[in-house]
């Protein structure tokens, strides 16, 4: 099977339409709103949610951006394979979607696994990124954090054959909610990102990390490799996932730099969206 969907649409959201494209023969979903002659931006959802993470930011930045919103293999409403769960073929498909679009060059607002993607592909195709803002995740050429690899522990267990599923059915609610402090998420958005992500895209998403990705990044696999898109990395003072970050610029990356958002842990898009707003109204 290529989806475990049931026959529900996706949320409805003022001024949105909703696309099925095929990006290198994997129909994936668009959201799409704003002028189409407008400047495009992409944004890039992370694990467990879907192009829905960005429902507070696409009414503040439709009127004058062309948004593209797309559903990552196996989330949302896009195709879920049983493969091609590597980062680097998810930044891939994305860069297909903007083939299918038509769309030379964006500005790529990631979050999580969106984030880490854009990373990616401002490496690999920078003449298609214009800019690109990382948020919630350590850059690629951050020293492991002691605390970052203990988060490792929870990828683990659903990372397994058979445990993995079940560990990751039951972690989803959870994880949704964590680090919110009393900004706790509507249990109706809760049950839409954990109806539509089925558990295997879990288990794949994180068996591909630890099995094939994680080392050869810790043995240095992208050490040489130079950033040539202009990019902020964005991380939330109190989020464990970022440990190790230090707002400024990078001495080994001329065109990174890091900077601290204060009072909030991992759920930027969500709990600061203004935050994204003034980083693309500023640059």
């Amino acid at each position: 099977m290529t989806n475990e969907r049931t026959e529900s649409s996706p949320p409805d959201l003022a001024g949105v339409q909703h696309e099925y494209l095929d990006a290198g023969g994997l129909r994936l979903h668009v959201a799409l709103a704003g002028p189409a002659n407008a400047p495009p931006v992409m944004l890039v959802h992370g694990w467990p949610q879907n192009w829905w993470e960005w429902r507070h930011l696409i009414p503040l930045l439709a009127e004058d951006h062309r948004l593209i919103v797309p559903d990552l293999r196996g989330f949302g409403w896009s195709d879920a394979p049983e493969w091609g769960y590597e980062k680097e073929q998810l930044a891939t498909d994305l860069l297909a979607l903007l083939d299918a679009l038509d769309i030379e060059r964006v500005t790529w607002i990631g979050h999580d696994w969106g984030a880490w993607i854009g990373m990616l592909a401002a490496l690999r195709a920078p003449h298609r990124l214009t800019r690109a803002l990382i948020m919630s995740v350590p850059h690629l050429w951050l020293p492991p954090h002691p605390r970052q690899l203990a988060l490792l522990g929870y990828q683990g267990p659903i990372s397994l054959p058979f445990i993995g599923p079940w560990a990751a059915e039951r972690m989803v609610p959870r994880i949704l909610q964590a680090g919110r402090g009393g900004d706790r998420l509507p249990v109706a958005d809760v049950e839409l990102f954990a109806a539509n992500i089925p558990p295997r895209v879990t288990v794949a998403m994180y068996r591909t990390f630890l099995t094939r990705e994680v080392l050869p990044i810790a043995r240095g696999r992208y050490e040489t490799a130079q950033l040539q898109v202009p990019t902020t990395v964005m991380y939330g003072d109190q989020d464990l996932v970022t440990r190790g970050l230090r707002a400024g610029p990078d001495p080994g990356q001329p065109q990174l730099r890091v900077e601290a958002v204060p009072g909030v842990a991992h759920w930027i898009p969500e709990q600061r969206p203004r935050v994204v707003l003034d980083w693309l109204s500023q640059n």
